[in-house]
């Protein structure tokens, strides 16, 4: 009899009811519950079994996880390993993967909504606007770990795309003051402390304002920046796909006018406003 596979499950940002249907069917058939205590909800946690072992992984090294995993799923018991996030990103994937590969444990990973994400859809924000940004760069400061030379804060700065900033709170004077060399200062920027969560605490602010604001609030955790001119978009910002002139395999269209119409969107008044009203 083949051992069941151990299932690397991403929680999402924070919110129960922002898990995907899969990663909640494997939390529920859980019976062994290995799970990053520190950053995912409890209430997700909760859905498991009552009867499942549940095993805090918040002050074990990676070496003390793998050996719980890889104990529990040779005895035969069903193992999930619980991910803030998508585990997809930031989160030792490779490294368990390869460790629980060289035990002959086979896996399975369960994607899971990221915090940019989150974020974006709770400001109400598309971080591609045509004729405007069409690249989103998930990345980090360098910090502790590092980052390699070709991935530097000025190289990615210089796409003047949307850019997503994880695990940089603690270097938010020196992040503001190399994206003020590519940005200009008023490029909005959406501040997220644990987006989706009970207590979360959003706000939209000018690049020039990123360190101070984060500064006040303390931010030094579980903390995301997204960067980018997408979220106060210009007036005339169309995608071409539902333009009546944008013919395709589903629908005609005209081929005279190749260009994007105009469409109300967000202004820089209405994104202020949303910013207003999600912060305290």
């Amino acid at each position: 009899m083949s051992r069941p596979a151990v299932a690397i499950v991403g929680a999402g940002p924070g919110a129960p009811d922002l898990l995907t249907l899969r990663a909640a069917r494997a939390l529920e058939q859980a019976e062994v519950l290995v799970w990053t205590d520190s950053l995912v909800n409890p209430q997700i946690a909760a859905l498991a079994p009552r009867h499942c072992e549940r095993i805090r992984t918040s002050s074990l090294t990676l070496e003390e996880v793998i050996a719980v995993v890889v104990e529990r799923a040779v005895a035969g018991r069903r193992v999930v390993r619980l991910h803030d996030g998508d585990p997809c990103l930031y989160g030792a994937l490779a490294e368990q993967i390869c460790r629980l590969a060289d035990a002959g444990i086979p896996v399975e990973v369960v994607p899971g909504i990221s915090a940019y994400q989150a974020t974006a859809a709770c400001l109400g924000a598309e971080l591609t606007i045509p004729g405007l940004v069409q690249t989103i760069v998930l990345s980090r400061a360098g910090g502790r770990t590092g980052v390699p030379d070709t991935e530097s804060l000025p190289r990615l700065a210089a796409l003047r795309a949307s850019l997503c900033l994880y695990l940089s709170a603690r270097h938010v004077e020196e992040v503001q003051a190399e994206l003020l060399r590519h940005y200009p200062a008023d490029t909005p920027v959406a501040i997220g402390y644990r987006v989706s969560w009970p207590d979360q605490w959003l706000s939209l602010v000018p690049l020039s304002e990123m360190a101070r604001v984060s500064l006040e609030r303390n931010l030094i955790r579980t903390t995301l920046y997204v960067v980018s001119p997408a979220l106060t978009p210009p007036q005339d910002a169309r995608s071409r796909l539902y333009s009546a002139s944008h013919r395709h395999l589903f629908r005609g269209g005209t081929p005279e006018d190749d260009q994007p119409a105009a469409m109300p969107s967000c202004g820089s008044d209405a994104s202020e406003g949303a910013a207003a009203s999600l912060s305290p």
